[in-house]
């Protein structure tokens, strides 16, 4: 999508040494920030809007981003770190009141949250099969009837000549499969995961602490919950819980070989110290109520082991 930027081609949607420029958000997925980077290095102009303390986009900043102008909007429709959901629809519609082209990532939402690209209003969308128990290596993009669009790659007809090569025919099938069966089973599944969201929630306020959630507490992913726990570091958090047969994660599985605070937590404001104690745990198919019992028995006690070893925490309550 963003190629359209760049590409000298016609049909395309800026001119050859136009000042091209984009809008996207401080908590994209690194597909889009890595992007974004690439194409700052190319000349394109990108603005970041902030968001609030719980992940939502500043619709002040949003507006006034698009009246300093913009070609393409970009702007995930739910976080993979914090489960945040955003007002698409709403976004999508102020993008076009100004002329700019509107792509959201909604790898994270389809198949747990109801997508209707008609409703949406969107110009481009992308989702991808593993997301919803699919094939790896599957993904779509939906492109509005007569949105720009440049060919990905180019040596064949093959998807209209968007992107060149013999087709995954395999992932494709399973990929249609997999939303075939999303569609009959997510509304029933998000309810069951919305409760054991809820019960994790409370019993992690009720034994434990000093600890801090971040993300919509309703208008959000129904099996992803993101907490922070003072004192404790999350890469060790994950390394007990591991041991005990539990898998969390800290920050964005796609940035698991960095060190580094998540980009997302620092954006909603949370300091470096709480990003760093941080864990997101994601619920699915697979998930029962007597996992989350599992894991309200064996987190309490991780995180003490973790804070005993805390100089600073210890000497905060002592």
């Amino acid at each position: 999508v963003l190629s359209i930027l760049t590409c000298p081609g016609r049909g395309c949607g800026c001119p050859p040494g136009s000042e091209t420029q984009v809008l996207t958000t401080t908590i994209e997925h690194p597909c889009i920030m890595e992007s974004a980077a690439c194409l700052q290095e190319r000349g394109v102009r990108v603005r970041f809007v902030g968001v609030d303390a719980y992940g939502k986009v500043d619709l002040d900043q949003y507006r006034e981003a698009l009246r300093q102008g913009a070609q393409l909007v970009s702007v995930m429709m739910a976080n993979n770190e914090i489960g945040t959901l955003q007002d698409i629809k709403l976004l999508a519609a102020l993008a076009h009141e100004h002329g700019a082209l509107f792509h959201t990532d909604a790898v994270q939402a389809v198949g747990k949250v109801p997508v209707n690209v008609a409703d949406l209003g969107v110009d481009f969308l992308t989702i991808s099969g593993h997301k919803i128990y699919g094939p790896k290596g599957i993904g779509a993009l939906y492109v509005r009837r007569g949105a720009p669009f440049c060919s990905l790659i180019r040596g064949g007809h093959q998807e209209k000549g968007r992107r060149a090569g013999t087709e995954n025919t395999l992932g494709i099938v399973g990929f249609g499969k997999a939303v075939e069966l999303r569609a009959v089973e997510m509304a029933e599944e998000a309810e069951r995961l919305r409760a054991m969201k809820a019960a994790l929630r409370q019993g992690i306020e009720a034994q434990i602490p000093d600890v801090h959630f971040s993300g919509h507490p309703t208008d959000a992913l129904p099996g992803t919950l993101n907490v922070s726990f003072d004192g404790a570091e999350g890469e060790a958090i994950l390394l007990y819980l591991d041991m005990a047969g539990i898998a969390v994660s800290t920050g964005s599985a796609c940035a698991s070989g960095s060190l580094d605070p998540s980009h997302v937590l620092l954006a909603i404001g949370l300091p470096v110290e709480r990003a760093h104690g941080s864990i997101r745990i994601s619920m699915g198919r697979c998930n029962t109520m007597e996992d989350v019992e599992y894991v309200l028995a064996t987190l309490p006690e991780v995180i003490a082991t973790v804070r005993r070893m805390s100089t600073a925490y210890r000497r905060a309550h002592a």
